[in-house]
């Protein structure tokens, strides 16, 4: 049985770091563009939320060895309730928030060994199942990656070095036409070239996707 001890640290810490950036959010600022196509602030906050909420429902239900969808309604449930939330006060998208992260924390806390190993449903168009253990790297990638997506000045430089060494290779899988070969660094040196990473070629329009793909 394999706790994800660094995971579950990652996450933590990704989660202190975010909320330290919400401090002094006021509903100007949450209904401001953020760096996501069509989404304000209130939109990221929403999402990491309702993610949290969906980590939560997953590894509970891992706990009970039964399987469930990620988000009720699927991607069409996903995406009201973003929208429904997206336009509350500041003061309650930030509790909102941290209400939900602290119930992943305290869930990775608390779930027994044997259910990290159990499945899960996988979220995105590819389906199947997953280790429970992958939502613990999930969810610290999703926080750190729409942390800079809020665009209040967290910016992926300061992204820990062994999430961003354990993102690549996911990053680079996805690339339409194969990585674009090595540039200045958006984010923290990685492994065997430091100072540098490779990243996929964004398509015009498109310069921040690569680093985002909400889920």
């Amino acid at each position: 049985m394999v706790v994800p001890v660094e995971q579950i640290e990652g996450v933590r810490a990704a989660h202190a770091r975010l909320h330290g950036t919400l401090a002094g959010l006021d509903d100007a600022i949450a209904r401001r563009p953020s760096r996501l196509p069509s989404w304000t602030i209130g939109h990221v906050l929403t999402h990491l939320a309702r993610n949290a909420d969906s980590v939560v429902h997953r590894l509970a239900a891992a706990a009970e060895d039964r399987l469930v969808e990620q988000y009720d309604g699927g991607a069409a449930g996903r995406a009201a309730a973003i929208e429904a939330g997206a336009g509350r006060p500041a003061a309650a998208l930030v509790a909102d928030l941290t209400n939900a992260d602290a119930a992943v924390d305290q869930l990775f806390a608390a779930l027994p060994p044997a259910a990290w190993e159990r499945p899960v449903l996988r979220s995105g168009p590819a389906g199947g199942t997953v280790p429970a253990a992958r939502l613990a790297y999930s969810r610290w990638r999703e926080v750190e990656v729409h942390h800079v997506d809020l665009g209040l000045g967290y910016e992926p430089a300061r992204w820990p070095g062994r999430l961003v060494e354990r993102m690549l290779p996911d990053l680079l899988a996805g690339c339409p036409s194969g990585p674009a070969g090595p540039r200045s660094p958006p984010g923290p040196s990685t492994a065997g070239a430091p100072g540098r990473i490779r990243t996929c070629a964004p398509a015009p329009g498109d310069r921040y996707r690569r680093w985002s793909a909400p889920s």
